[in-house]
């Protein structure tokens, strides 16, 4: 264990720490009033909770995921991806309604979101389908774009549940992750051609098949500008209320469990809209912290995507970092009124089960994507050494 320690990167080993505890902290105090005035539980329920999901991940984490090498990944995908499809088919049937989207299982205890797992198990399943389209040294381009349609199909059932925010996150994942291939690149002209001929037959069928692609609930996210003008409107009045928060807040905050906006004007203050409390008890300035934070965070990820030794490490950190921005991004600017708001957490600031076991589960697999790094480094100097 030691000699894996050593290896790891350890500033974002912190960062990882120092985030968990600021997010236990900002969710016990932004929740600490809706659990007992809007869900009827104690004070500490989402506290408690969260605090086991992050037990848990980095248990995981350490005992298992670092010490799992990534060359064994290929023997999981297949049972990951038929497990996913399962779980999102079954979704449209047996999923819990919540916020209009059928996107969880009750499981008594806790819910389950599948599609905070189909991030993960995306990201491992293209590392493994193009390392293997690598060694194969593969030169026909249709063969790179099969993996881009599993994807997109897992995809689409998502957006069938309706979460448009995870489908979009999933599809900028694999865009990205499909054009950094080193063969995709050398026939980027040809990739372009296949691509609008593809969107352009995708329009067609969705034209001619009457089928309407947002329904009137979700067209209205797209009116994002100026929100408090709608204040009581739905389309305005989370969003201005976080305004309200913001600007409470100021440079230095009003002091921590002092948000007035968490007395149910923030209906999602503990989730998606943590980020205005955390600036509205804490200030302006700690939120640009937690931003620079989170910068350094992709930074030493995007680092270990660039030193990687081989195709499936770096897809596996660069598809790590991608999920992380996406999330960061996605939020950010919602709250904002940048973008339509989609109801996209934040990494470990926002409280939540799945996402939050996920992000941890996939850090440490960045991690054990930074272990081999140095240990295939290493041996590749003690060769050269010896010869």
């Amino acid at each position: 264990m030691k000699k894996l320690l050593g290896k790891m990167d350890i500033w974002l080993l912190v960062i990882m720490i120092i985030y968990s505890i600021v997010g236990l902290i900002m969710i016990f105090s932004s929740s600490s009033v809706s659990t007992v005035l809007r869900y009827n539980v104690a004070q500490y329920h989402f506290f408690l909770r969260q605090a086991i999901f992050l037990v848990v991940s980095f248990i995981i984490g350490f005992l298992i995921v670092i010490r799992f090498p990534t060359s064994k990944y290929k023997y999981l995908v297949p049972f990951l991806i038929v497990g996913i499809i399962v779980a999102l088919l079954g979704l449209l049937i047996y999923g819990t309604l919540t916020n209009n989207a059928r996107s969880w299982y009750d499981l008594g205890p806790f819910a389950l979101q599948p599609s905070e797992f189909a991030k993960s198990i995306i990201i491992v399943f293209l590392a493994v389908a193009y390392s293997r389209l690598e060694k194969k040294k593969t030169n026909n381009i249709y063969a790179f774009l099969i993996p881009v349609a599993m994807c997109l199909f897992i995809a689409v059932l998502i957006a069938m549940q309706p979460d448009f925010g995870t489908a979009l996150i999933i599809g900028g994942i694999v865009f990205f992750v499909f054009i950094s291939i080193p063969y995709v690149k050398q026939n980027f002209i040809k990739v372009l051609k296949i691509g609008a001929v593809c969107l352009v037959l995708a329009v067609l069928a969705i034209l001619y098949s009457g089928t309407e692609i947002f329904n009137s609930r979700q067209l209205q996210r797209f009116e994002f500008l100026n929100p408090c003008e709608r204040y009581t409107e739905d389309t305005g009045y989370q969003v201005c209320n976080g305004f309200i928060a913001i600007h409470n807040g100021g440079l230095f905050g009003v002091g921590l469990g002092n948000s007035s906006q968490k007395y149910l004007y923030l209906p999602e203050s503990h989730t998606d809209f943590i980020f205005p409390i955390i600036v509205e008890e804490l200030g302006l300035i700690v939120g640009v912290i937690l931003i620079l934070g989170y910068m350094v965070m992709l930074w030493r990820i995007l680092k270990i995507a660039r030193q990687a030794e081989n195709l499936r490490l770096s897809i596996l950190a660069y598809g790590v970092f991608l999920y992380l921005l996406f999330h960061i991004l996605i939020n950010l600017l919602g709250i904002l009124a940048l973008i339509p708001l989609t109801g996209v957490p934040l990494p470990f600031l926002s409280y939540g089960g799945s996402f939050t076991i996920n992000v941890v589960i996939m850090l440490f697999v960045v991690q054990r994507v930074n272990i081999e790094n140095k240990t295939i480094k290493t041996k590749r100097e003690m060769a050269s050494i010896t010869n």
